[in-house]
């Protein structure tokens, strides 16, 4: 059985584990694996996210800048697995922080006037652009490096008094294709998290504001996915609320495959689904995804599961 949790945001509480919450993605960029381009127009993208909310999304999660594989990002050469939170160091920055704000502010606003009530994430690992989307109206700071990759950002987090997501991360996506496996995907993971997410207490973020995310396909290989997905409820040792992530990714690709060619990213919703409806039983509080119409379906019917223990 899940855990219950009360969230607090920036201005409100959640509560986690009596149903599953659904984030709705909302990429205003022009290179996402899924939907890269469809609604860089920031119109697009408001429409897109009003849409995403009629057919149930809780939260919306808003990023102007993709970590598809191969993406170049302002990532720490090196992530060592300990408690300390990234030092800064040069890297190739594909898209700035002015860049990132200019896509992702117009389409804050537009939401926050038009449904004043919507529950908005950023998807950022800079401290400046966590800043200024809080100042919009976002309640919660999703950041893919788990506070690793900018120095400011745990503090800033700690200060703006927001919900957080951890998520874990396994190198840079340039280096995905390169990283050696580790001994134990699930062990990694859940050692990481812990480790990231006591940094991020240390540095000023309580407890009761932080989320955890295994970060599916982020640094792992078709054959860590499953692990992943299959002793999922490991993490609820974790002792935190935790969201989940699979939404029409490269690994259900593979598995979909017909004829020697990956399913296309628009035929891999039942994969999905699939994935989601383990991930429910398994103990997830919230999935982030592209279809929220059918996973409020589905998790609706899981849900109604767990309920019947």
């Amino acid at each position: 059985m899940r855990a219950v949790f009360q969230w607090s945001l920036r201005s409100r509480t959640l509560e986690l584990g009596k149903r599953t919450l659904l984030m709705g993605i909302v990429n205003v960029t022009p290179d996402s694996f899924s939907d890269g381009g469809l609604y860089l127009d920031a119109d697009r993208a408001v429409k897109h996210a009003l849409r995403l909310l009629d057919e149930g999304a809780d939260i919306l999660d808003i990023g102007g800048e993709s970590t598809r594989p191969g993406a170049k990002v302002a990532a720490p050469v090196s992530q060592p697995a300990t408690k300390n939170i990234g030092t800064p160091t040069a890297a190739t920055v594909t898209v700035s922080a002015e860049e990132e704000l200019d896509r992702v502010l117009p389409v804050i606003t537009a939401i926050k006037k038009l449904r004043p009530e919507a529950v908005l994430s950023i998807d950022t690992y800079k401290s400046s652009v966590a800043r200024a989307a809080v100042a919009a109206g976002v309640e919660i700071v999703n950041d893919v490096s788990a506070f690793r990759w900018d120095r400011h950002m745990a503090k800033t987090a700690a200060d703006l008094k927001c919900g957080v997501i951890l998520m874990h991360m396994r190198g840079r996506p340039e280096e995905w294709s390169s990283l050696p496996p580790p001994g134990d995907i699930v062990l990694t993971v859940k050692r990481e998290l812990k480790d990231w997410s006591e940094a991020a207490v240390l540095a000023g973020v309580r407890r009761e504001r932080m989320a955890l995310d295994p970060g599916f396909g982020f640094g792992k290989s078709f054959e860590q996915n499953y692990p992943l997905l299959a002793r999922f409820d490991d993490l609820q040792s974790l002792g935190l609320p935790l969201l989940a992530g699979t939404s029409r990714k490269s690994f259900l690709g593979r598995t979909l495959a017909r004829d020697g060619k990956d399913a296309a990213v628009e035929d891999r919703l039942y994969g999905t689904l699939a994935t989601q409806t383990a991930l429910i039983l398994k103990g997830a509080h919230i999935l982030r995804t592209h279809d929220v119409k059918a996973a409020a379906e589905a998790a609706r019917v899981t849900d109604a599961i767990l309920q019947a223990r």
